[in-house]
């Protein structure tokens, strides 16, 4: 049934693309989504991207700029006033300065825009077009995208399916202090601002349990939660599930209710104003997924990656975009989910970790084909941090890769001082995907945190950055 709600949405979103049609008539543009759930490197693959536009990078499989056709990139003022500007500038001195390191990750939405002059291929385009494209890059954690679903969800629905996960494994081992607290909540009873508080410091620190490295799941939603920004301490995040059923009627003026009001007001202030005014609006989207930690955190946490990825992709307004959806609200028709880290691996593993990225999201890229948005899996790094070596080990090969672990990292009885180099064997990726969600890879890959790459001649080394941009955005350089 069709409710006044879903009129007032959609109205919301057809006036967020009227307005973007009539924009780009004049500057045509392409608004390009970057997200990742935490740690999978979303604000350096933005930040290795437009440095390498910028500067004239190596992108062999990027024809427009490997054949010349783009003559110059550069950045422009922000379009949207009331985003934040994605701190390109300072993420460059963190990676190039004297006491090089990994920039802060995502905690919030931002833009950057950088323009692309290019010669047009076809006929009419020399002729009609501008030979201008502005790229807009809207950076924002994936945890939000998880929140999305609670749109069409009940306080009451959330509630009891978010304490229905907890009590199986692995969440379970990881709730018991939640368990605890939520045993002494009685939803009926009358409403107090303390229980609120308690009940959500507790969850959110259940929250962030589930999502260590050794663990590492990723269905963690709300996830303003594990990354509250400018709503730390806020009301809207002082809820929590309460252990009661779907459809419970809660009264008025109970605990209960409380969590309730403060659960639409989250959905309502935080989660529809993110998806109107700027998720609806994207036209082309990546989704960087650090597989590698969950392959090595075990079955349990591949499986919540898969359900995680799932849960996203069926979140965007994807298919073919038309006349009548670049006027009424347009939609995402290409999708590349990219496995980031990849320099962390041997190149004989890069497209065993693509087959095994493939197997994880085939069900979520299933319905999205057969909506009409394209599709593709890459395994990537943004900036390559490692290089190749054969070790001969007790007369053994073995493919290791090379670099500058942090200081602090540690491989067996080694923890290395963040100056010297090492040779590490990572492990191999089985040739057979589904043998890597089984669980039988669990604590066999060693992964170390290295030391970013200095750029050679203005630009970072990378691993298939050239043959991401080709899928994202070859086709808005004709």
């Amino acid at each position: 049934m069709v409710t006044f709600t879903d009129i007032v949405d959609g109205t919301r979103v057809a006036a967020g693309g009227l307005s973007d049609f009539a924009t780009g008539l004049v500057n045509p543009s392409v608004r390009l989504g970057v997200t990742g759930l935490s740690r999978a490197g979303k604000t350096v693959f933005i930040t290795a991207l437009v440095n390498a536009l910028l500067k004239g990078g190596r992108f062999p499989a990027f024809e427009a700029m490997s054949g010349g056709r783009i003559t110059r990139c550069y950045l422009e003022p922000q379009p949207d006033d009331t985003l934040p500007r994605f701190a390109f500038e300072s993420h460059t001195r963190a990676l190039t300065g004297e006491h090089r390191h990994w920039p802060e990750g995502t905690s919030r939405i931002s833009q950057l825009r950088i323009t692309a002059e290019y010669n047009p291929v076809g006929l009419l385009a020399r002729n009609l077009g501008s030979g201008k494209l502005h790229i807009d890059i809207v950076d924002y954690p994936g945890e939000w995208l998880l929140d999305l679903p609670l749109m069409r969800m009940s306080y009451a629905q959330w509630s009891a399916a978010t304490v229905a996960a907890s009590r199986i494994a692995p969440r379970l081992a990881y709730a018991g202090e939640w368990h605890a607290l939520l045993s002494t909540l009685d939803a009926a009873r009358p409403a107090d601002e303390q229980d609120a508080i308690t009940a959500a410091e507790v969850f959110t620190a259940y929250l962030a349990r589930c999502r260590k490295d050794d663990v590492s799941l990723s269905t963690l939603p709300p996830g303003r939660f594990l990354m509250p920004g400018d709503y730390k301490g806020s009301p809207l995040l002082a809820f929590a599930p309460l252990d009661i059923a779907p459809d419970t009627e809660l009264p008025k003026g109970s605990l209960g209710a409380l969590m309730e009001r403060r659960y639409q007001a989250y959905v309502s202030t935080i989660v529809k104003p993110f998806f109107y005014g700027h998720f609806a609006r994207l036209d082309r989207q990546i989704v960087l997924v650090d597989a590698l930690t969950a392959l090595n955190a075990g079955a349990s946490a591949v499986k919540d990656l898969q359900h995680a990825l799932a849960d996203i992709l069926a979140c965007f307004r994807q298919g073919q975009n038309s006349i009548l959806s670049n006027l009424f609200g347009r939609r995402i028709d290409r999708v590349l989910f990219a496995a980031t880290k990849a320099d962390l691996l041997h190149h004989t593993s890069h497209d065993r970790l693509e087959n095994i990225l493939k197997l994880i999201v085939d069900q979520a890229m299933t319905r999205a084909e057969y909506s009409g948005a394209k599709i593709e899996v890459a395994a990537l790094a943004a900036i390559r941090a490692t290089r190749e070596a054969s070790v001969r080990q007790k007369g053994e090969t073995l493919e290791c890769i090379v670099g500058t672990p942090l200081a602090g990292e540690t491989v067996g009885d080694t923890t290395f001082d963040g100056t010297t180099e090492a040779a590490i064997f990572p492990g191999d990726l089985p040739k057979d995907a589904q043998k890597a969600l089984d669980g039988s890879l669990e604590g066999s890959l060693k992964f170390v945190r290295f030391r970013p790459p200095l750029p050679k001649d203005g630009t970072w080394p990378a691993i298939r950055l050239d043959r991401a941009m080709e899928f994202l955005l070859g086709d808005r350089f004709q």
